[in-house]
């Protein structure tokens, strides 16, 4: 989780109060941070992951004061029409799709802003866009810069002066001797490489390495322009409403860029209904429609009535962590205080143990960490071109789908292991070879027989990238896993799309398929960008435990 310092003078101008350090002591951890420590000069707070709108002075001061009850409620923002337009290109979608920009004009640029402003931005890559692969912030001076601008592509060779920088490099220089380029060239790994180009031809940034030198940020500045490019459109858009509205509420006012067509930044607010019955009966509390709206204001969002059991709740853009209405129900346990909350005994008594299938899990585990494998996790939510298509698979009808996603990289339930261990290896392809990797752990499927429709399943999947990586040596971790375990496990002929046909084998335990084992096809080693052979296997482990303690 990040520690931010924050300037303790801004946050109370922001909040318009001079407030007791004493006050903030008992208040600041009630709204859902650490506080750290309180000197003179700052205020350091550590931001859980799901409030990256907190991380800025404004972000926190805004909160703060809604939760104090001096200003609740939405907070609206302005957003001024304008000629500002912006073009995406389309060679950037195989590299670094999505891209967005907006304008905030009248800001008081000063050298503490600067300093604040690169913290708040630094903050959002590491935490909020995952060390700038999600999205990558990028902050200029707007007088420097000629409309309209263009998100395209260019080659290694083409060369600009980046930020701090005295003389013109070459993008491939900048991603091998650069600091910033070398840190992240992981991103940029393609043939081409994103650029913003403004109407002069000048190189606005270079995402997500840096800036172009001529759009410096200084303390002459007084308009500013924020661009963001990603590979996740969701967090891409919300990393821009997070940076305009701490911008809006510093002093700017904010204009329209039109991207491609597309009008940024939207400040609608999203609208959940909340069903004040559940909650009452999550928080143990008898809260009418009146008092629940007044918990939900002092938390920042709208709220109107109804019905005496139905709140309508209006949620600002910038607050990424609500996507449920149990979000809501947390924000009105936080401003009702957990110390307001009587603590009870719980009528059931019982005694913990751990599962035979976890107890099985570890050891199977463990028996593949000396055979030199390393553990991974990955999501149980992905998406059907993640589960079939990049493994040259068709699409299964038993897929469990999610009927409301939020994101269409996370619209579905897996229902195997290997494709969330090849997506592991297609991030990694920087990093040094063999890289063996496994993972245990529960697959979803339709099942209209059992009482939720769906049946959880435990399997283990293995995955081998390296030139020495075939059927063979795959075979023989099989093989000693098998002997470990004493079950006798038979390799039988079996094709499967994924992989190379005749170096492909279904496994046999007890007369039942329970896996497959082989070389992944060369189809799906392009689909998930890798140049080196992966041997691969997918197992039932529940299949594999009820033989071993039958």
């Amino acid at each position: 989780m990040p520690t931010v310092n924050l300037n303790k003078k801004k946050v109370l101008e922001y909040i318009g109060k001079d407030i007791t350090d004493k006050v903030l002591f008992e208040k600041i951890p009630m709204i859902g941070t650490d506080l750290e420590g309180i000197t003179d000069d700052e205020i350091s707070v550590e931001i859980f992951p799901n409030r990256p709108d907190m991380l800025s002075e404004e972000g926190f001061a805004r909160a703060f004061k809604s939760f104090l009850g001096l200003e609740k409620g939405l907070r609206k923002y302005v957003v001024n029409k304008s000629d500002y337009k912006a073009t995406i290109d389309s060679s950037v979608k195989e590299v670094r799709e999505f891209a967005v920009a907006a304008v905030i004009k009248g800001v008081n640029v000063d050298s503490d802003f600067i300093a604040r402003l690169m913290q708040v931005q630094e903050k959002l890559h590491t935490t909020h866009s995952r060390n700038r692969k999600s999205a990558a912030i990028g902050v200029h001076d707007l007088d420097t810069v000629s409309f309209p601008i263009n998100y395209t592509t260019r080659g290694k060779d083409f060369s600009f002066i980046p930020l701090e920088g005295k003389a013109e490099m070459t993008i491939e220089a900048i991603l091998t001797e650069h600091p910033k380029g070398k840190a992240y060239a992981h991103l940029v790994d393609k043939d081409v490489y994103p650029v913003w180009i403004d109407a002069e031809d000048k190189v606005v940034s270079f995402p997500p390495i840096i800036n172009g030198i001529h759009t410096t940020v200084t303390s002459d500045t007084k308009n500013l322009l924020l661009d963001i490019t990603g590979t996740d459109e969701k967090v891409v858009v919300q990393a821009l409403n997070i940076m305009v509205s701490m911008l809006s509420d510093a002093g700017g006012k904010i204009y329209e860029v039109d991207v491609s067509g597309n009008k940024y930044p939207d400040f609608t607010a999203n609208v959940m209904k909340l069903d004040l019955s559940y909650a009452n009966r999550l928080l143990g509390l008898e809260l009418d429609a009146e008092s629940a709206i007044d918990y939900l204001l002092m938390m920042g969002l709208g709220a109107k009535k109804v019905s005496e059991s139905i709140v309508e709740v209006s949620i600002p853009v910038f607050r990424t962590d609500i996507l449920h209405s149990m979000d809501l129900i947390e924000d009105i346990a936080i401003a009702y205080g957990y110390e307001n909350f009587d603590s009870e005994m719980s009528d059931a008594t019982t005694v913990g143990a751990e599962s035979s299938k976890t107890v099985f899990s570890r050891k199977v585990s463990e028996l593949l960490v000396g055979l030199s494998y390393l553990e991974c996790k990955s999501f149980h939510m992905t998406n059907a071109k993640t589960l079939f298509e990049k493994m040259n698979h068709e699409v299964s009808k038993d897929i469990v789908r999610t009927a409301n996603a939020v994101n269409i990289e996370y619209d579905a339930m897996r229902d195997r292991l290997l494709s969330g261990l090849m997506k592991i290896l297609s991030e990694n392809t920087h990093n040094e070879y063999p890289q063996n990797l496994f993972e245990a752990g529960t697959v979803i499927s339709k099942d209209d027989s059992a009482e939720t429709n769906v049946s959880e399943d435990t399997n283990i999947a293995l995955v081998s990238a390296g030139l020495t990586s075939d059927f063979s040596s795959m075979k023989a971790v099989i093989e000693t896993f098998a002997l470990n375990l004493d079950v006798d496990i038979r390799f039988e002929e079996h094709e499967d799309p994924s992989f190379i046909s005749g170096r492909c084998a279904k496994l046999v335990l007890s007369g039942a398929m329970i896996g497959v084992v082989g070389e992944l096809h060369p189809e799906v080693l392009v689909n998930w960008g890798l140049d080196v052979p992966v041997a691969a296997a997918e197992i039932d482990l529940l299949i594999v435990m009820d033989a071993v303690f039958k």
